[in-house]
């Protein structure tokens, strides 16, 4: 990881340590800019074009409208369909027009937790490549400065393996948010994110996407207040089938 600057830690919210349905989602914070949620696997964050498929947009506009009729929530930033975690939304076209021009400089941190095939090389690293996508939406490692191509760093640790094992459980703090960066990262160095096939996955422990998006810390761009929202990693990510001599992770 980067070198850090020690600073006194900001409050924490947490969400409940529970296993969410797809069709819900649960609120951790709101005040008259935003709402932060804990978006639960299987829940896309807008529909595609055309669908008319339940969203984590929908219900957040429809929560905001129990008090405002008129409110629509503004979404900032995306997590994919089966990933879940911490998410934030804007409540007003201010608010997400300070957080999407300043974007880089309010999000502190933004941390998640992968359950992977396979065991990693060494404790931690970082994961520095260049990302392209195709006109399928698949995204892929390229030779670096190539045109369209957008760099990505991902720092990692491994919180949790066993010799043997056939997975390992890994934190990863983003330094750049790109489309499926952790994704197509661990794909491309072999150790695809368990579950998901379209990177690579052979295996799926836990009849999902094994990506889950746990700490979210930012500065509020109006009261510039350090908020930090987690969300419990899925125990589901504990209890993959191991033979290491701890048994499951």
């Amino acid at each position: 990881m980067q070198h850090r600057k020690e600073r006194r830690a900001p409050p924490v919210s947490k969400a409940p340590a529970s296993h969410l349905p797809a069709n819900r989602a649960q609120f951790l914070y709101e005040d008259s800019d935003l709402i932060i949620v804990d978006k639960p696997a299987g829940l896309p964050v807008i529909a595609p074009e055309g669908s008319r498929t339940k969203t984590l947009y929908d219900i957040v506009t429809a929560h905001m409208q129990k008090t405002n009729p008129r409110g629509r929530a503004a979404v900032v930033h995306r997590l994919d369909r089966d990933t879940s975690g911490v998410m934030l939304f804007a409540k007003n076209a201010r608010a997400k027009k300070t957080l999407m021009d300043n974007w880089n400089k309010l999000v502190r941190r933004r941390c998640y937790t992968a359950l992977v095939e396979g065991s990693m090389p060494a404790e931690c690293g970082t994961l520095d490549s260049w990302l392209i996508e195709n006109r399928t939406g698949h995204v892929y490692e390229i030779k670096p400065g190539t045109r369209g191509a957008l760099r990505a760093i991902t720092h990692w640790k491994t919180i949790a393996a066993a010799e043997g094992a056939p997975y390992s459980l890994l934190e990863l703090e983003l330094e750049t948010g790109r489309k499926h960066q952790i994704r197509a990262q661990l794909a491309a160095i072999g150790h695809p994110v368990a579950g998901d096939t379209r990177y690579g996955a052979r295996t799926d422990p836990a009849s999902r996407l094994c990506l889950h998006a746990h700490l979210l810390e930012f500065e509020h761009p109006f009261t510039h207040k350090v908020l930090v929202f987690e969300s419990p990693v899925p125990k589901v990510f504990y209890q993959s089938e191991n033979p290491g001599p701890h048994g499951r992770l």
